[in-house]
């Protein structure tokens, strides 16, 4: 049985559902905060022509998903299910892109939200990897703090003629069960 990449996953104060193009005024509304970009490699990612171009790449892609909070219907961020791979030690999914609004910080709901796209891919696959920016603190101990480990992988790109280092994290799905969102 293949992952479903876009699934509709409900948590307590969330709900996760495919991506639409009618989503793209309210997500960018979330994504227009410079703050929500500051430490991310593609920092300039408020703006609206970079928006657009990940906004169209990860409808192309597939397993785009908006993030609505229940309590007003509202989008307030984004993540996706990588396309998945095999390996020597089973199927691995990439789990990323993801941004919240500013106002979402600190409340858990990163980890509510994780714990729910987690549990759906572990029905299907072997291990999760994260990829993150090196200077990307907020988001490298989000990682951490829902037992995702950093590997000895990285991958080294460029953004605007600058070198970009993408860490590389994952949860196998033993360390899940065992981990701080079991």
């Amino acid at each position: 049985m293949a992952l479903d990449r876009q699934p509709v996953l409900e948590t307590e104060r969330f709900r996760l559902r495919p991506l639409t193009e009618d989503d793209r005024e309210a997500l960018f509304e979330v994504a227009s905060d410079p703050a929500v970009w500051e430490q991310h490699p593609i920092h300039d990612r408020w703006r609206r022509e970079v928006f657009d171009a990940f906004f169209d790449e990860g409808l192309a892609a597939g397993g785009a998903l908006a993030v609505i909070r229940k309590s007003d219907e509202r989008i307030v961020g984004s993540t996706r299910f990588g396309e998945v791979e095999t390996d020597e030690e089973g199927d691995v999914v990439e789990i990323g892109w993801t941004f919240l609004a500013p106002y979402c910080w600190g409340k858990g709901l990163n980890p509510e939200m994780k714990q729910a796209m987690l549990e759906h891919a572990f029905k299907e696959v072997a291990i999760v990897e994260f990829r993150v920016g090196d200077t990307n603190y907020r988001s490298r101990n989000a990682l951490e703090a829902i037992g995702a480990d950093r590997t000895e992988r990285y991958e080294l790109g460029r953004y605007q003629g600058k070198r970009v280092v993408h860490l590389v994290y994952e949860i196998t799905r033993e360390d899940f069960e065992a981990g701080p969102l079991a």
